[in-house]
């Protein structure tokens, strides 16, 4: 019986002091109040017949979700109404989903401010193709940290996950698989943005480069996250993306945490190496002919050499030659090529290392990929797909040459005295810069690195 009564008082006495908190404070026992967003779909160009799905998914997801509501501004009227400084106050973060051209905003300076205060601002698709500047970067641009340049036809791609740690791509996976309309950004600065979701080649022509997706970013106190995906309805309704933006929804309000920072991208280290590329710029490199055009960009840790534009016209392309000389040496690298593109590396500047694409054909009257151009071709054909990355080690002592071609041997200390065409001089037995062959084909090298040899 003390027992029980023991019992009975702690539980009385428990309740009486839950009471007393209540009582002090009636907000303590309740569920946090959902965020608001106001969702925007208004367009002055282009306009998506997936918009209505967008508006669907959204409001299906804060109603599955309860931690934000939404509500709609699809007309200049409610626009209006309904986003000026003032009004504006009762949200806690704005969408724009598929928006395009010059938007009607009561106040675009206020409306930025309210961003940079603190509040979310959540971009789909085309939300970059919206507010273009005509005398620099629109500050819209700046706020979203992307313009939209163009696109092509829609493609599948496969988007890699930069960090599969944040609310937006945590249930991605490594990558996603996904056919949509990719754009192509202007006014892009991997300095000023975290990725989330990107390409390492053209979405259509497969040429290697660094093509943002998905990324996220601080303006201010405020929280920006963008996706480019969005543009068909079979994406908006798919759980994959919309696990995606609802993470980045999370993110934007404060309601998930997640990293903002900018990525720092860098070469790989290893020990006795020493990296011929640093990953940010040229230093250290320079064009063979310094009055040629400069087709070779830094992007994401890759060397990039592209010879045409967007619309697929041919510029031209330049070598590119290190400032330093080598004689005996292993050095390690790493490249992609597109279908049918050519390309080659050089040691010393005389030899030509072959560069192909000949996956499951191979090119037996070139050599194939790998071969020692005009001298030996490879032992045998092991080339990868186009839009793969492909690894090469390469040792050169004096004039005999080794090369492992994707882990394998394909060329076992050949003889080397010559120089195999297109060298930058003839004396073959001093030291020489490492070249990259850039006026044949588009390519992409990283992870360069190399270890002198001595006696």
């Amino acid at each position: 019986m003390n027992n029980m009564k023991k019992q009975i008082s702690f539980w009385l006495t428990s309740l009486l002091l839950l009471v007393t908190m209540l009582a002090a404070n009636p907000k303590a026992g309740a569920a946090p109040k959902p965020k608001q967003l106001l969702v925007v779909t208004v367009t002055k160009g282009f306009r998506h017949s997936s918009i209505p799905t967008a508006e669907k998914v959204l409001g299906e997801l804060a109603q599955k979700c309860g931690q934000f509501t939404v509500d709609y501004v699809r007309t200049d009227a409610e626009m209006a109404q309904k986003m000026t400084p003032e009004a504006l106050k009762k949200y806690d973060g704005v969408v724009f989903a598929s928006t395009t051209g010059i938007l009607p905003l009561p106040d675009k300076q206020g409306f930025l401010d309210f961003i940079k205060s603190g509040k979310a601002f959540i971009g789909m698709h085309s939300a970059t193709d919206t507010f273009h500047g005509t005398n620099g970067i629109d500050p819209y641009i700046d706020m979203i940290g992307g313009e939209f340049l163009t696109h092509h036809a829609q493609a599948q791609v496969e988007c890699l996950n930069e960090d599969p740690k944040h609310p937006a791509t945590k249930d991605i996976g490594k990558s996603y698989v996904v056919t949509d309309e990719i754009y192509i950004q202007k006014n892009f600065f991997r300095d000023r943005v975290h990725g989330l979701l990107s390409l390492d080649k053209h979405p259509n022509y497969g040429t290697p480069g660094d093509y943002p997706i998905a990324w996220c970013k601080k303006y201010g106190k405020g929280n920006v996250f963008y996706t480019e995906l969005g543009h068909r309805e079979d994406v908006w309704e798919s759980a994959v993306y919309q696990a995606h933006i609802l993470g980045g929804i999370k993110w934007a309000l404060g309601l998930e945490k997640g990293d903002a920072k900018p990525q720092v991208y860098g070469v790989e280290s290893e020990a006795g190496f020493k990296p011929l590329f640093n990953g940010k710029d040229l230093m250290g490199w320079h064009l063979r002919n310094a009055n040629g055009r400069a087709s070779w960009t830094v992007e994401k840790a890759m060397l990039v050499n592209r010879l045409a534009d967007e619309a697929g016209k041919n510029l031209g392309g330049n070598d590119l030659v290190s400032d330093e000389k080598f004689r005996d040496f292993t050095v390690r690298y790493e490249f992609m090529v597109p279908t049918n593109s050519n390309s080659g590396f050089y040691l010393r500047g005389r030899h030509e290392i072959q560069i192909l694409d000949d996956y499951a054909k191979g090119t037996p009257e070139m050599g194939g990929n790998g071969a020692i151009y005009h001298i030996a071709p490879v032992s045998q054909f092991i080339s990868k797909k186009p839009g793969e990355w492909q690894t090469v080690e390469a040792t050169m002592k004096g004039d005999r040459v080794t090369v492992i071609l994707n882990g394998v041997k394909v060329h076992d200390n050949v003889l080397v005295d010559k120089p195999t065409g297109s060298e930058l001089d003839g004396n073959v037995n001093d030291p020489g810069s490492f070249m990259l062959q850039g006026d044949h084909g588009p390519v992409a090298f990283r992870n360069m690195r190399v270890k002198v040899l001595k006696d």
